[in-house]
């Protein structure tokens, strides 16, 4: 039973490297690490961030929550975490799960309005260095979307990621 638990028990540092490295096998050579590991990260959260949290913003069902959020409610255009955090999560849905959206919704508007969200973020960011970073995401919102659908579709691929147990050996 300890080994199961081994397996199913995932950190942030765990999380994180699993999406570094699967990122890294989908993005074209010489990606840049910076923005490779900001989308891990963003990954990374979000996978391990309920949709019914308490403690902090839960992670969105649909793009639908990400319009009733961040579009309708205009009073968070002009704070620049929640900007950020709305772009963000127009890329995980947007990318990640873009097979499930986009029976419903229309990804290409959802890149535009996760492009503006990180552009504004940017516009508002005090540290130079991460206003960079914000304005790159805005830039090349799209790669990175592809991204994120590429690494969803490699696993949806894959037929098991835990290895299957192997029956003992007759003495």
């Amino acid at each position: 039973m300890e080994h199961l638990r081994e397996l199913l028990a995932v950190d942030e540092r765990q999380a994180l490297a699993f999406f570094v490295l699967g990122l890294r096998d989908v993005c074209e050579p010489g990606v840049d690490p910076e923005e490779l590991l900001y989308n891990a990260s963003l990954l990374a959260h979000y996978a391990q961030t309920s949709t019914q949290a308490a403690d902090e913003l839960p992670t969105p069902v649909n793009l639908s929550d990400v319009f009733d959020h961040f579009v309708l409610d205009t009073t968070l255009m002009h704070d620049g975490v929640m900007m950020e955090t709305a772009g963000a999560q127009c890329l995980l849905l947007a990318g990640f799960f873009e097979r499930q959206m986009r029976r419903r919704h229309n990804i290409r508007w959802y890149v535009e309005v996760g492009a503006t969200c990180f552009g504004r973020a940017a516009a508002q960011e005090k540290s130079s260095h991460k206003a960079r970073l914000l304005e790159t995401l805005a830039r090349r919102f799209e790669v990175w979307r592809q991204c994120h659908e590429r690494l969803s579709r490699e696993l949806r691929d894959r037929p098991y990621l835990l290895a299957s147990p192997q029956p003992p050996t007759p003495m």
